[in-house]
């Protein structure tokens, strides 16, 4: 018996890794397609939430929570859809209840080919289909940013996976791949996260949840002190690299939890981080001068 529980727990921890909410609007769309649609929806919540991504050990409590929003604009006969796809993602922070912002990107260019009950295979070694490509990055992408949330560069291995499925992309040539194609693409999130001029943002990660957010149950000073310094990496981004695709994926992710963190801050704290952010997002003025002036304390 205990050997037998011990398997079992074992099995349990090693299970799948994402908790993945899927939608595919096509209201877009004229034509009887609907049941393609349906089953388009259902066959990629299965992919994302059964496929075993990684040997990384997850208990069914430990799933990364994120979301895919598919909103298909054009489907042609021969099975072509094309449309844009919002993911998103959150990680728990400790000892709280709240959830904060991974990822909040929209991939404005998603084209592929799906006909009703096409199946999606699962592999690495080869390009199998532009839709599991697709689908493949983002689960890497949720994967590695959750890893280097809660590591130094814990999610190295992701990003390598991600390489490789960039650089089939870009063998296959379909959209979406190919560098200078396009700076918001999936090449481009890739090397804002890879490239050695700007990768500096993967220890912002890690230094804004795990040594920042994580500890502000115990010290909210110290905490929000450690998200400012990890500031100034988005800082040095704009510098070499300002029209990189980082720069708006923070400002997506964190601009309005920036707004309630600092709402309480010292002045000089608050001060900093609009001189600081102020330069490189101009047309986010509102949320600036909110961070800026805090909220008067009683």
């Amino acid at each position: 018996m205990a050997t037998a529980l011990a398997a079992m727990s074992v099995a349990c921890a090693s299970a799948q890794e994402l908790m993945c909410t899927v939608e595919v609007n096509a209201e877009q769309v004229e034509g009887s397609y609907k049941q393609v649609f349906q089953t388009l929806q259902q066959a990629v919540s299965d992919y994302m939430n059964t496929t075993v991504f990684s040997n990384a050990q997850f208990a069914p409590n430990e799933k990364i929570e994120c979301r895919m929003f598919f909103t298909v604009k054009e489907y042609s006969e021969d099975g072509t859809v094309s449309g844009d796809l919002q993911v998103q993602s959150v990680r728990p922070v400790y000892n709280s209840s709240y959830t904060t912002t991974l990822l909040n990107f929209k991939d404005a260019k998603v084209d592929f080919s799906y006909r009703e009950n096409d199946p999606l295979v699962f592999t690495l070694a080869q390009q199998e289909s532009q839709l599991t490509a697709i689908l493949n990055f983002y689960a890497y992408l949720f994967l590695a940013m959750d890893f280097d949330s809660f590591s130094p560069r814990g999610g190295d291995p992701y990003w390598e996976r991600l390489k490789a499925i960039v650089q089939m992309g870009q063998s296959s040539g379909e959209t979406g791949w190919k560098a200078f194609e396009d700076t918001k693409n999936r090449s481009a999130v890739l090397s804002a996260f890879t490239d050695a001029s700007t990768e500096g943002l993967r220890d912002m990660i890690y230094t804004y949840h795990r040594r920042g957010l994580d500890e502000m149950a115990v010290s909210p000073d110290k905490g929000r002190a450690a998200i400012t310094g990890s500031l100034d990496a988005v800082a040095a981004v704009a510098r070499v690299a300002p029209m990189s695709v980082a720069l708006s994926m923070f400002k997506d992710a964190k601009f309005d939890e920036l707004v309630n963190l600092y709402s309480k801050a010292p002045s000089d704290e608050r001060t900093k981080v609009y001189n600081l952010l102020e330069p490189i997002y101009p047309t986010e003025q509102s949320r600036l001068e909110e961070i800026k002036k805090g909220k008067e304390t009683r």
